[in-house]
Protein backbone atom coordinates (compact mmCIF):
# COMPACT_ATOMS: atom_id res chain seq x y z
CA UNK A 1 0.00 0.00 0.00
CA UNK A 2 2.91 2.56 0.61
CA UNK A 3 3.64 2.26 -2.72
CA UNK A 4 0.44 2.63 -4.01
CA UNK A 5 0.43 6.11 -1.87
CA UNK A 6 3.79 7.21 -3.15
CA UNK A 7 2.38 6.46 -6.63
CA UNK A 8 -0.63 8.47 -5.67
CA UNK A 9 0.81 11.23 -4.25
CA UNK A 10 2.72 11.53 -7.42
CA UNK A 11 0.19 11.56 -9.73
CA UNK A 12 -2.19 13.60 -7.97
CA UNK A 13 0.45 16.13 -7.39
CA UNK A 14 1.20 16.29 -11.12
CA UNK A 15 -2.54 16.27 -11.71
CA UNK A 16 -3.63 19.36 -9.56
CA UNK A 17 -0.77 21.58 -11.12
CA UNK A 18 -1.79 20.46 -14.62
CA UNK A 19 -5.24 20.63 -14.11
CA UNK A 20 -4.88 24.32 -12.25
CA UNK A 21 -2.35 25.44 -15.33
CA UNK A 22 -5.30 23.82 -17.67
CA UNK A 23 -7.93 26.19 -15.83
CA UNK A 24 -5.55 29.34 -16.80
CA UNK A 25 -5.17 28.07 -20.08
CA UNK A 26 -9.33 27.89 -20.47
CA UNK A 27 -9.55 31.46 -18.46
CA UNK A 28 -7.25 32.94 -21.08
CA UNK A 29 -8.80 31.09 -24.14
CA UNK A 30 -12.28 31.94 -23.09
CA UNK A 31 -10.55 35.61 -23.07
CA UNK A 32 -9.66 35.53 -26.85
CA UNK A 33 -12.92 33.73 -28.27
CA UNK A 34 -15.63 34.19 -25.75
CA UNK A 35 -17.33 31.29 -24.00
CA UNK A 36 -21.18 31.31 -25.66
CA UNK A 37 -19.72 32.80 -29.45
CA UNK A 38 -19.84 31.17 -32.80
CA UNK A 39 -16.05 31.64 -33.47
CA UNK A 40 -15.90 29.92 -29.77
CA UNK A 41 -17.86 26.91 -31.09
CA UNK A 42 -16.20 26.88 -34.68
CA UNK A 43 -12.71 26.10 -32.68
CA UNK A 44 -14.00 23.72 -30.32
CA UNK A 45 -15.51 21.16 -32.59
CA UNK A 46 -11.95 21.20 -34.97
CA UNK A 47 -9.50 21.08 -31.63
CA UNK A 48 -11.62 18.41 -30.22
CA UNK A 49 -11.46 16.22 -33.32
CA UNK A 50 -7.65 15.17 -32.29
CA UNK A 51 -9.12 14.57 -28.94
CA UNK A 52 -11.48 12.12 -30.35
CA UNK A 53 -8.73 10.18 -32.10
CA UNK A 54 -7.05 10.36 -28.44
CA UNK A 55 -9.28 8.93 -26.82
CA UNK A 56 -9.91 6.23 -29.28
CA UNK A 57 -6.06 5.33 -29.28
CA UNK A 58 -5.66 5.89 -24.96
CA UNK A 59 -9.06 4.45 -23.87
CA UNK A 60 -10.24 2.07 -26.04
CA UNK A 61 -6.65 0.38 -27.14
CA UNK A 62 -3.64 1.44 -24.60
CA UNK A 63 -5.27 1.20 -21.04
CA UNK A 64 -7.36 -1.99 -21.93
CA UNK A 65 -5.00 -3.64 -23.56
CA UNK A 66 -1.37 -2.68 -23.79
CA UNK A 67 -0.62 -2.17 -19.85
CA UNK A 68 -1.74 -5.89 -19.35
CA UNK A 69 0.29 -7.12 -22.13
CA UNK A 70 3.16 -5.30 -21.23
CA UNK A 71 2.86 -6.21 -17.80
CA UNK A 72 2.64 -10.26 -18.87
CA UNK A 73 5.75 -9.19 -21.09
CA UNK A 74 7.97 -8.29 -18.12
CA UNK A 75 8.43 -12.05 -17.43
CA UNK A 76 10.36 -12.82 -20.70
CA UNK A 77 13.81 -13.29 -20.28
CA UNK A 78 14.85 -9.26 -22.21
CA UNK A 79 12.37 -8.00 -19.50
CA UNK A 80 9.45 -6.97 -22.04
CA UNK A 81 12.26 -4.81 -24.37
CA UNK A 82 11.64 -6.98 -27.70
CA UNK A 83 7.69 -6.56 -27.45
CA UNK A 84 7.42 -2.87 -26.37
CA UNK A 85 9.88 -2.03 -29.57
CA UNK A 86 7.05 -4.24 -31.65
CA UNK A 87 4.42 -2.52 -30.28
CA UNK A 88 6.05 1.04 -30.64
CA UNK A 89 7.06 0.46 -33.63
CA UNK A 90 3.22 -0.61 -35.30
CA UNK A 91 2.01 1.97 -33.25
CA UNK A 92 3.95 4.93 -34.59
CA UNK A 93 2.73 3.48 -38.60
CA UNK A 94 -0.16 3.37 -37.07
CA UNK A 95 -0.91 6.96 -36.10
CA UNK A 96 1.52 8.47 -39.13
CA UNK A 97 -1.55 7.20 -41.35
CA UNK A 98 -4.23 8.08 -38.98
CA UNK A 99 -3.12 11.76 -39.08
CA UNK A 100 -2.70 11.57 -43.12
CA UNK A 101 -6.44 10.38 -43.60
CA UNK A 102 -7.90 12.76 -41.17
CA UNK A 103 -6.09 15.43 -42.68
CA UNK A 104 -7.47 14.57 -46.07
CA UNK A 105 -10.41 14.06 -44.64
CA UNK A 106 -10.98 17.59 -42.65
CA UNK A 107 -13.80 19.40 -44.04
CA UNK A 108 -15.71 15.85 -44.11
CA UNK A 109 -15.07 15.41 -40.58
CA UNK A 110 -15.99 19.30 -39.15
CA UNK A 111 -19.27 18.51 -41.33
CA UNK A 112 -20.11 15.56 -39.71
CA UNK A 113 -19.88 16.87 -36.21
CA UNK A 114 -21.70 20.14 -36.89
CA UNK A 115 -23.98 19.78 -39.35
CA UNK A 116 -26.16 22.63 -37.98
CA UNK A 117 -23.33 25.24 -38.68
CA UNK A 118 -23.35 28.12 -40.60
CA UNK A 119 -21.57 27.71 -43.77
CA UNK A 120 -19.43 30.39 -42.33
CA UNK A 121 -19.07 28.48 -39.32
CA UNK A 122 -18.22 25.58 -41.17
CA UNK A 123 -15.19 27.00 -43.26
CA UNK A 124 -13.67 28.49 -40.01
CA UNK A 125 -13.87 25.42 -38.61
CA UNK A 126 -12.28 23.51 -41.08
CA UNK A 127 -9.51 26.01 -41.08
CA UNK A 128 -8.85 25.56 -37.20
CA UNK A 129 -9.13 21.47 -38.42
CA UNK A 130 -6.37 21.79 -40.49
CA UNK A 131 -4.35 23.66 -37.86
CA UNK A 132 -5.31 20.99 -35.18
CA UNK A 133 -5.37 17.46 -36.74
CA UNK A 134 -1.84 17.07 -36.45
CA UNK A 135 -2.16 16.51 -32.88
CA UNK A 136 -3.33 13.08 -33.41
CA UNK A 137 -0.35 11.89 -34.36
CA UNK A 138 2.06 13.10 -31.46
CA UNK A 139 -1.44 12.81 -28.73
CA UNK A 140 -1.18 9.02 -30.00
CA UNK A 141 2.79 9.25 -29.41
CA UNK A 142 2.52 10.65 -25.93
CA UNK A 143 -0.46 7.97 -24.96
CA UNK A 144 1.96 5.34 -26.18
CA UNK A 145 5.13 6.14 -24.28
CA UNK A 146 2.88 6.81 -21.42
CA UNK A 147 1.12 3.44 -20.69
CA UNK A 148 4.30 2.21 -21.12
CA UNK A 149 5.96 4.05 -18.71
CA UNK A 150 2.63 3.46 -16.45
CA UNK A 151 3.23 -0.22 -17.34
CA UNK A 152 6.68 -0.09 -16.11
CA UNK A 153 5.51 2.05 -12.64
CA UNK A 154 7.47 5.11 -13.82
CA UNK A 155 4.00 7.11 -13.10
CA UNK A 156 5.10 10.82 -12.70
CA UNK A 157 6.08 11.79 -15.99
CA UNK A 158 2.93 10.94 -18.01
CA UNK A 159 0.89 13.57 -15.23
CA UNK A 160 3.08 16.36 -14.95
CA UNK A 161 4.43 16.15 -19.17
CA UNK A 162 1.00 18.26 -20.00
CA UNK A 163 1.57 21.46 -17.77
CA UNK A 164 4.36 22.23 -20.05
CA UNK A 165 1.65 22.41 -23.30
CA UNK A 166 -0.43 24.51 -20.79
CA UNK A 167 2.61 26.89 -20.50
CA UNK A 168 3.38 26.81 -24.17
CA UNK A 169 -0.88 27.63 -24.93
CA UNK A 170 -0.93 29.78 -22.04
CA UNK A 171 1.30 32.27 -23.85
CA UNK A 172 0.37 31.42 -27.43
CA UNK A 173 -3.12 32.27 -26.49
CA UNK A 174 -2.16 35.47 -24.33
CA UNK A 175 0.16 36.84 -27.11
CA UNK A 176 -3.60 36.13 -29.48
CA UNK A 177 -5.38 38.51 -27.47
CA UNK A 178 -1.94 41.03 -27.65
CA UNK A 179 -2.10 40.87 -31.48
CA UNK A 180 -5.82 40.56 -32.00
CA UNK A 181 -7.71 41.73 -28.98
CA UNK A 182 -10.77 39.61 -27.48
CA UNK A 183 -12.56 38.12 -26.98
CA UNK A 184 -13.31 37.18 -31.08
CA UNK A 185 -16.47 36.17 -30.98
CA UNK A 186 -17.93 37.04 -34.28
CA UNK A 187 -16.86 34.85 -37.03
CA UNK A 188 -16.75 37.09 -40.10
CA UNK A 189 -14.20 39.15 -37.89
CA UNK A 190 -11.28 36.09 -38.38
CA UNK A 191 -8.92 36.34 -40.27
CA UNK A 192 -6.28 34.00 -42.03
CA UNK A 193 -3.41 34.78 -39.49
CA UNK A 194 -5.73 34.68 -36.46
CA UNK A 195 -6.66 31.77 -37.11
CA UNK A 196 -3.16 30.15 -37.48
CA UNK A 197 -2.56 31.72 -34.39
CA UNK A 198 -4.64 30.32 -32.28
CA UNK A 199 -4.44 26.83 -33.60
CA UNK A 200 -1.52 26.38 -34.50
CA UNK A 201 -0.47 27.40 -30.45
CA UNK A 202 -2.78 24.38 -29.77
CA UNK A 203 -1.11 21.96 -31.56
CA UNK A 204 2.52 23.31 -30.77
CA UNK A 205 1.31 22.81 -26.76
CA UNK A 206 0.95 18.97 -27.97
CA UNK A 207 3.92 18.37 -29.87
CA UNK A 208 6.34 20.18 -26.91
CA UNK A 209 4.06 17.81 -24.26
CA UNK A 210 5.45 14.70 -26.31
CA UNK A 211 8.77 15.60 -26.51
CA UNK A 212 9.06 16.07 -22.93
CA UNK A 213 7.67 12.94 -22.18
CA UNK A 214 10.29 11.28 -24.39
CA UNK A 215 13.02 12.81 -22.50
CA UNK A 216 12.41 10.58 -19.43
CA UNK A 217 12.19 6.98 -21.21
CA UNK A 218 15.28 6.03 -19.87
CA UNK A 219 13.76 5.56 -16.66
CA UNK A 220 11.84 2.86 -17.82
CA UNK A 221 15.20 0.43 -17.83
CA UNK A 222 14.77 0.19 -21.65
CA UNK A 223 16.42 0.57 -25.03
CA UNK A 224 13.75 1.46 -27.93
CA UNK A 225 14.55 0.76 -31.26
CA UNK A 226 12.45 0.85 -34.12
CA UNK A 227 11.36 -3.26 -34.86
CA UNK A 228 9.19 -4.14 -37.92
CA UNK A 229 9.23 -7.57 -37.12
CA UNK A 230 6.13 -8.34 -35.76
CA UNK A 231 5.61 -12.27 -36.29
CA UNK A 232 5.30 -13.51 -32.34
CA UNK A 233 4.45 -10.58 -30.56
CA UNK A 234 1.24 -11.79 -29.74
CA UNK A 235 -0.75 -8.77 -32.47
CA UNK A 236 -3.43 -11.69 -33.20
CA UNK A 237 -4.47 -12.09 -29.07
CA UNK A 238 -4.15 -8.37 -29.41
CA UNK A 239 -6.19 -7.83 -31.76
CA UNK A 240 -8.91 -9.84 -30.17
CA UNK A 241 -9.08 -7.80 -27.20
CA UNK A 242 -8.64 -4.48 -29.12
CA UNK A 243 -11.25 -5.30 -31.06
CA UNK A 244 -13.82 -5.01 -28.63
CA UNK A 245 -12.48 -1.82 -27.13
CA UNK A 246 -12.05 -0.21 -30.19
CA UNK A 247 -15.79 -1.10 -30.98
CA UNK A 248 -16.92 0.58 -27.70
CA UNK A 249 -15.03 3.67 -28.17
CA UNK A 250 -16.10 4.48 -31.49
CA UNK A 251 -19.67 3.76 -30.37
CA UNK A 252 -18.80 6.48 -27.75
CA UNK A 253 -17.70 8.69 -30.71
CA UNK A 254 -21.01 8.45 -32.58
CA UNK A 255 -22.93 9.17 -29.47
CA UNK A 256 -20.60 12.45 -28.84
CA UNK A 257 -21.33 13.17 -32.76
CA UNK A 258 -24.83 13.11 -32.04
CA UNK A 259 -24.41 15.15 -28.94
CA UNK A 260 -22.00 17.96 -30.50
CA UNK A 261 -25.05 18.24 -33.64
CA UNK A 262 -27.60 19.08 -31.13
CA UNK A 263 -25.73 21.62 -29.43
CA UNK A 264 -24.70 22.91 -32.59
CA UNK A 265 -28.04 24.11 -32.84
CA UNK A 266 -28.09 26.37 -30.11
CA UNK A 267 -24.53 27.98 -31.23
CA UNK A 268 -24.43 31.83 -31.15
CA UNK A 269 -26.44 32.98 -28.20
CA UNK A 270 -26.62 29.90 -26.23
CA UNK A 271 -24.54 27.32 -24.24
CA UNK A 272 -23.73 25.15 -27.23
CA UNK A 273 -20.10 23.35 -27.86
CA UNK A 274 -17.60 25.72 -26.32
CA UNK A 275 -19.54 25.92 -23.14
CA UNK A 276 -20.44 22.55 -22.72
CA UNK A 277 -16.40 21.08 -22.83
CA UNK A 278 -15.87 23.66 -20.33
CA UNK A 279 -18.44 22.29 -17.95
CA UNK A 280 -16.89 18.87 -18.51
CA UNK A 281 -13.41 20.32 -18.08
CA UNK A 282 -14.94 21.69 -14.24
CA UNK A 283 -16.11 18.04 -14.17
CA UNK A 284 -13.26 16.62 -14.97
CA UNK A 285 -11.04 18.72 -12.39
CA UNK A 286 -12.20 16.35 -9.41
CA UNK A 287 -12.26 13.07 -11.50
CA UNK A 288 -8.70 13.42 -12.74
CA UNK A 289 -7.19 14.69 -9.13
CA UNK A 290 -8.64 11.95 -7.21
CA UNK A 291 -9.58 8.87 -9.94
CA UNK A 292 -6.94 8.72 -12.29
CA UNK A 293 -4.28 9.89 -9.16
CA UNK A 294 -5.65 7.03 -6.74
CA UNK A 295 -6.80 4.70 -8.99
CA UNK A 296 -4.41 4.79 -11.82
CA UNK A 297 -1.79 2.88 -9.44
CA UNK A 298 -4.42 0.25 -8.40
CA UNK A 299 -4.87 -0.72 -11.66
CA UNK A 300 -1.02 -1.55 -12.40
CA UNK A 301 -1.65 -3.84 -8.86
CA UNK A 302 -4.94 -5.19 -10.03
CA UNK A 303 -3.32 -6.20 -13.25
CA UNK A 304 -0.47 -7.93 -11.64
CA UNK A 305 -2.88 -10.07 -8.86
CA UNK A 306 -5.45 -10.43 -11.60
CA UNK A 307 -2.35 -12.52 -14.21
CA UNK A 308 -0.92 -14.29 -11.16
CA UNK A 309 -4.87 -15.37 -10.37
CA UNK A 310 -4.95 -14.09 -6.84
CA UNK A 311 -8.81 -13.55 -7.80
CA UNK A 312 -9.14 -13.03 -3.54
CA UNK A 313 -6.33 -10.18 -3.86
CA UNK A 314 -8.66 -8.40 -6.78
CA UNK A 315 -11.66 -8.32 -4.83
CA UNK A 316 -9.51 -6.79 -2.00
CA UNK A 317 -8.41 -4.27 -4.68
CA UNK A 318 -11.81 -3.32 -5.71
CA UNK A 319 -12.97 -2.90 -2.16
CA UNK A 320 -9.74 -0.53 -1.41
CA UNK A 321 -9.60 1.33 -4.13
CA UNK A 322 -13.56 1.91 -4.19
CA UNK A 323 -13.48 2.96 -0.71
CA UNK A 324 -10.75 5.05 -1.16
CA UNK A 325 -12.15 6.59 -4.14
CA UNK A 326 -15.02 6.98 -2.72
CA UNK A 327 -14.24 8.96 0.65
CA UNK A 328 -12.83 11.84 -1.87
CA UNK A 329 -15.03 11.77 -4.86
CA UNK A 330 -18.21 11.90 -3.11
CA UNK A 331 -17.11 15.67 -1.18
CA UNK A 332 -15.79 16.96 -4.36
CA UNK A 333 -19.10 16.14 -6.39
CA UNK A 334 -20.98 18.12 -3.36
CA UNK A 335 -18.55 21.11 -3.39
CA UNK A 336 -18.77 21.58 -6.79
CA UNK A 337 -22.06 21.41 -7.13
CA UNK A 338 -22.67 24.43 -4.53
CA UNK A 339 -20.37 26.36 -5.85
CA UNK A 340 -21.89 25.73 -9.68
CA UNK A 341 -22.21 29.29 -9.87
CA UNK A 342 -18.85 31.00 -9.28
CA UNK A 343 -17.45 27.99 -10.76
CA UNK A 344 -18.79 28.32 -14.36
CA UNK A 345 -17.65 32.10 -13.75
CA UNK A 346 -13.94 31.23 -14.22
CA UNK A 347 -14.75 30.20 -18.01
CA UNK A 348 -17.47 32.41 -18.78
CA UNK A 349 -17.59 35.89 -19.80
CA UNK A 350 -20.01 37.77 -17.22
CA UNK A 351 -22.19 36.65 -14.83
CA UNK A 352 -25.31 35.78 -16.87
CA UNK A 353 -23.20 33.34 -18.92
CA UNK A 354 -22.26 31.70 -15.25
CA UNK A 355 -25.96 32.02 -14.67
CA UNK A 356 -26.49 29.63 -18.14
CA UNK A 357 -24.28 27.67 -17.80
CA UNK A 358 -24.17 26.07 -14.46
CA UNK A 359 -27.15 23.90 -14.59
CA UNK A 360 -24.97 22.20 -17.50
CA UNK A 361 -22.21 21.69 -14.49
CA UNK A 362 -24.99 20.48 -12.05
CA UNK A 363 -26.15 17.78 -14.59
CA UNK A 364 -22.85 16.58 -15.44
CA UNK A 365 -21.89 16.06 -11.79
CA UNK A 366 -24.93 13.80 -11.00
CA UNK A 367 -22.88 10.97 -12.50
CA UNK A 368 -19.56 11.75 -10.95
CA UNK A 369 -19.78 9.33 -8.39
CA UNK A 370 -20.71 6.60 -10.75
CA UNK A 371 -17.85 6.85 -12.91
CA UNK A 372 -15.58 6.78 -9.63
CA UNK A 373 -16.94 3.23 -9.49
CA UNK A 374 -17.16 2.43 -13.08
CA UNK A 375 -13.34 3.37 -12.75
CA UNK A 376 -12.46 0.69 -10.89
CA UNK A 377 -14.86 -2.05 -12.55
CA UNK A 378 -14.24 -1.33 -15.97
CA UNK A 379 -10.87 -1.54 -15.28
CA UNK A 380 -10.95 -4.82 -13.55
CA UNK A 381 -12.66 -6.53 -16.66
CA UNK A 382 -9.65 -5.12 -18.51
CA UNK A 383 -7.03 -6.53 -15.68
CA UNK A 384 -8.65 -10.39 -16.67
CA UNK A 385 -8.14 -9.22 -20.53
CA UNK A 386 -12.08 -9.05 -20.66
CA UNK A 387 -12.78 -6.45 -23.28
CA UNK A 388 -15.79 -8.31 -24.77
CA UNK A 389 -18.40 -7.36 -21.60
CA UNK A 390 -17.54 -3.92 -21.54
CA UNK A 391 -17.91 -2.99 -24.97
CA UNK A 392 -21.96 -4.62 -24.16
CA UNK A 393 -22.70 -2.09 -21.38
CA UNK A 394 -20.94 0.53 -22.83
CA UNK A 395 -23.07 -0.01 -26.16
CA UNK A 396 -26.45 0.41 -23.60
CA UNK A 397 -25.12 3.55 -22.42
CA UNK A 398 -24.24 4.90 -25.78
CA UNK A 399 -27.98 3.74 -26.79
CA UNK A 400 -29.16 5.61 -24.24
CA UNK A 401 -26.95 9.17 -24.40
CA UNK A 402 -27.68 9.26 -28.70
CA UNK A 403 -31.64 9.04 -27.56
CA UNK A 404 -31.57 11.25 -25.22
CA UNK A 405 -29.92 13.74 -26.52
CA UNK A 406 -32.20 13.47 -29.80
CA UNK A 407 -34.92 13.98 -27.30
CA UNK A 408 -32.99 16.82 -26.01
CA UNK A 409 -33.33 18.74 -29.13
CA UNK A 410 -36.47 17.86 -29.77
CA UNK A 411 -38.06 18.85 -26.99
CA UNK A 412 -36.04 21.41 -25.27
CA UNK A 413 -35.13 25.26 -26.53
CA UNK A 414 -32.09 26.51 -27.06
CA UNK A 415 -31.18 28.23 -23.31
CA UNK A 416 -32.03 24.86 -21.83
CA UNK A 417 -30.67 22.41 -24.71
CA UNK A 418 -27.06 22.00 -23.13
CA UNK A 419 -28.38 20.86 -19.59
CA UNK A 420 -30.56 18.51 -21.38
CA UNK A 421 -28.03 17.04 -22.98
CA UNK A 422 -25.60 16.93 -19.82
CA UNK A 423 -28.47 15.22 -17.97
CA UNK A 424 -29.27 12.11 -20.26
CA UNK A 425 -25.74 11.86 -20.56
CA UNK A 426 -25.26 11.48 -16.92
CA UNK A 427 -28.11 8.84 -16.56
CA UNK A 428 -27.26 7.14 -18.75
CA UNK A 429 -23.85 6.69 -17.33
CA UNK A 430 -25.34 5.49 -14.19
CA UNK A 431 -27.84 2.82 -15.65
CA UNK A 432 -23.97 1.53 -17.02
CA UNK A 433 -22.30 1.67 -13.61
CA UNK A 434 -25.51 -0.46 -12.34
CA UNK A 435 -24.38 -3.47 -15.76
CA UNK A 436 -21.35 -3.25 -15.47
CA UNK A 437 -21.14 -4.07 -11.58
CA UNK A 438 -23.56 -6.72 -11.58
CA UNK A 439 -21.81 -8.41 -14.34
CA UNK A 440 -18.56 -8.35 -12.55
CA UNK A 441 -20.09 -9.04 -9.76
CA UNK A 442 -21.49 -12.71 -11.86
CA UNK A 443 -17.72 -13.12 -13.19
CA UNK A 444 -15.80 -12.87 -9.89
CA UNK A 445 -18.18 -14.75 -7.63
CA UNK A 446 -18.74 -11.16 -5.89
CA UNK A 447 -17.39 -7.51 -5.64
CA UNK A 448 -17.46 -6.24 -1.81
CA UNK A 449 -20.58 -4.54 -3.05
CA UNK A 450 -21.84 -4.96 1.18
CA UNK A 451 -18.13 -3.09 1.98
CA UNK A 452 -18.21 -0.68 -0.10
CA UNK A 453 -21.34 0.72 -1.44
CA UNK A 454 -22.91 1.57 2.53
CA UNK A 455 -19.41 3.37 3.07
CA UNK A 456 -20.56 5.55 -0.54
CA UNK A 457 -24.10 6.24 1.70
CA UNK A 458 -22.55 7.17 4.74
CA UNK A 459 -19.87 9.60 2.60
CA UNK A 460 -23.62 11.28 0.83
CA UNK A 461 -25.60 11.40 4.59
CA UNK A 462 -22.46 13.38 5.57
CA UNK A 463 -22.45 15.21 2.48
CA UNK A 464 -25.70 16.47 3.24
CA UNK A 465 -25.45 19.08 5.99
CA UNK A 466 -21.47 19.63 4.58
CA UNK A 467 -23.67 20.81 1.34
CA UNK A 468 -25.69 23.19 3.66
CA UNK A 469 -23.02 25.11 5.23
CA UNK A 470 -21.19 25.46 1.78
CA UNK A 471 -24.94 27.17 0.33
CA UNK A 472 -25.02 29.34 3.20
CA UNK A 473 -21.34 30.66 2.64
CA UNK A 474 -22.13 30.78 -0.85
CA UNK A 475 -25.39 33.14 0.31
CA UNK A 476 -23.05 34.87 2.48
CA UNK A 477 -20.96 36.41 0.07
CA UNK A 478 -23.71 37.70 -1.93
CA UNK A 479 -24.65 34.39 -4.17
CA UNK A 480 -25.27 35.57 -7.89
CA UNK A 481 -25.15 39.63 -6.80
CA UNK A 482 -21.14 38.75 -4.91
CA UNK A 483 -17.96 39.37 -5.43
CA UNK A 484 -17.82 35.56 -6.57
CA UNK A 485 -19.85 36.49 -9.83
CA UNK A 486 -17.18 39.63 -10.89
CA UNK A 487 -14.70 37.99 -12.74
CA UNK A 488 -12.89 34.69 -13.75
CA UNK A 489 -10.34 34.94 -10.80
CA UNK A 490 -13.36 36.15 -7.90
CA UNK A 491 -14.76 33.42 -9.34
CA UNK A 492 -12.23 31.16 -8.60
CA UNK A 493 -11.73 32.10 -4.86
CA UNK A 494 -15.29 31.83 -4.44
CA UNK A 495 -15.42 28.65 -5.46
CA UNK A 496 -12.75 27.61 -3.43
CA UNK A 497 -13.86 29.42 -0.26
CA UNK A 498 -17.33 27.49 -0.77
CA UNK A 499 -15.70 23.94 -1.25
CA UNK A 500 -13.50 24.55 1.67
CA UNK A 501 -16.17 25.34 3.72
CA UNK A 502 -18.05 21.84 2.47
CA UNK A 503 -14.78 19.94 2.89
CA UNK A 504 -14.30 20.66 6.69
CA UNK A 505 -17.73 20.34 7.78
CA UNK A 506 -17.63 16.76 6.00
CA UNK A 507 -14.34 15.66 7.51
CA UNK A 508 -15.09 16.91 10.76
CA UNK A 509 -18.63 14.61 10.58
CA UNK A 510 -16.81 11.90 9.14
CA UNK A 511 -14.36 12.38 12.14
CA UNK A 512 -17.78 12.86 14.81
CA UNK A 513 -18.51 9.23 13.88
CA UNK A 514 -15.11 7.65 13.47
CA UNK A 515 -15.29 6.96 10.06
CA UNK A 516 -12.91 3.75 8.92
CA UNK A 517 -11.71 5.22 5.98
CA UNK A 518 -11.01 8.80 7.12
CA UNK A 519 -7.58 7.34 9.04
CA UNK A 520 -6.09 6.13 5.84
CA UNK A 521 -7.33 9.21 3.65
CA UNK A 522 -5.62 11.88 6.18
CA UNK A 523 -2.65 9.36 5.72
CA UNK A 524 -3.24 9.60 2.35
CA UNK A 525 -3.89 13.50 1.98
CA UNK A 526 -0.91 14.20 4.42
CA UNK A 527 1.84 13.43 1.76
CA UNK A 528 0.81 15.91 -0.69
CA UNK A 529 1.71 18.66 2.11
CA UNK A 530 5.59 19.58 1.96
CA UNK A 531 8.10 17.94 4.73
CA UNK A 532 9.88 20.11 7.48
Amino acid sequence: MSGIGRASVLIGAGTIVSRLTGLLRTIVLVAAIGSISSAGDAFAVANQLPNNIYAIISTGLLTAVVVPQIIKAAAHADGGQAFISKLFTLGTMGLLISTALAMIAAPLLVQVYASRFTEDQLALSTAFAYWCLPQIFFYGLYALLGEILNARRVFGPYTWAPIVNNIVSIAGFAGFIVLFGGPQTAVSAWTPLMTATLAATATAGIVVQTVVLAFFWRRAGLTLRPDFQWRGVGLRHIGRLAGWTFLMVVAGQLAGIVQTNVLSGASGEDPAIFASQNAWLLFMLPYSIIVLSIGTPYFTQLSEHAAAGRHEEVRADIVRSIRTLGLFIVVAAVALAVAAVPASRIFTNGPEQAAAVAPVLLCYLLCLVPLAVLFVVQRTFYAYNDTRTPFFFTLIQCALVTGGALAAGAVLGPAFLAAGVALTQSLASIVQVVIAAVLLHRRLGGIGTAQWLPALLRFSLASLPAAGAGFLAYVLTGGYFGWTSTNALTGALGAALVGGVVLVVYLGILALFRAPELAPALALGRRFLPRR
